[in-house]
């Protein structure tokens, strides 16, 4: 069964992006069926997947609008093994086009129920702002992957995006639920990232990943060169990191969190 994951943090630079691109690679090197979905204007993960948004004609802003299907914009990442609905700058106006639309929440997920059962995995990349587009992608999605640093800011911005995550599950998604929370760019030797990587852990239990993404210049020269991290120089440490981290969605998968744990990191998540 096909399993829909948005990575989603409406604060930029925490690694959103690097997360979705070698998630999808590393899954993809798990013999996945992944397809990736950009939905960032900025199109860094099409670029960071060894395509290049410039010469693109049919795109996720197509798809929304309903101008294509998802088999029309659908490219492969020769470097990342998967597949990708890539996007450009024209999918910033696809939110202003979009308003007046039946159904506006849910064009995502009805251009993808054509094409979902051919995959494993769904990474939907979603833009730094909790936007129609990102409300798209809760939408179609089963469960949210929140990549974030750990630092005081972070914490306030979770905060606002849980609050997001619960109205989306009361009003549009039901089946909405957080998959997990991702510590990125950590640095252990700072004291303030260790005590709010302590912090996630009292809160959500197991709901934070027990891998945790170092900064590794590695994971930022690899867009440069259109290939995810973990094909572009596997053996870095940040690569390995991102390769344990698809090897431990994949155990979630067969096992889930510890049960008690996990209801009591929500509760706690959602007041």
């Amino acid at each position: 069964m096909t399993r829909v994951l948005a990575i989603v943090n409406q604060k930029g630079g925490v690694g959103k992006t690097t997360t979705t691109v070698n998630v999808a690679a590393g899954l993809a090197k798990a013999d996945q069926r992944v397809l990736l979905v950009d939905l960032d204007p900025q199109g860094n993960a099409t670029m960071g997947s060894g395509i290049d948004k410039r010469t693109l004609e049919h795109t996720v802003y197509q798809l929304l609008l309903g101008l294509s299907t998802a088999e029309g914009v659908r490219r492969r990442s020769e470097t990342g093994g998967y597949d990708i609905l890539p996007a450009n700058r024209e999918l910033a106006g696809a939110e202003v086009e979009m308003v007046g639309l039946e159904h506006r929440e849910t064009r995502l997920k009805t251009a993808l129920a054509h094409v979902a059962d051919a995959y494993d995995f769904v990474l939907i990349d979603c833009p730094p702002a909790l936007n129609l587009l990102t409300v798209n992608g809760l939408v179609a999605a089963d469960a949210v992957l929140i990549p974030m640093q750990c630092e005081y800011y972070a914490l306030e911005g979770l905060s606002d995006l849980i609050n997001t995550i619960k109205k989306v599950r009361q009003h549009l998604n039901p089946r909405l639920e957080i998959e997990g929370l991702l510590r990125t760019m950590f640095d252990p030797r700072n004291t303030l990232a260790q005590q709010v990587s302590d912090q996630l852990e009292q809160h959500f239990g197991a709901k934070v990943y027990i891998t945790i993404i170092p900064r590794n210049v590695r994971l930022a020269e690899a867009p440069s060169y259109g290939a995810p991290a973990v094909h572009f120089d596997a053996a870095c440490k940040g690569s390995q990191a991102y390769l344990a981290l698809a090897r431990e969605i994949l155990h979630r998968m067969d096992t889930g969190p510890e049960p008690a744990v996990a209801a009591r990191a929500l509760a706690e998540g959602e007041r």
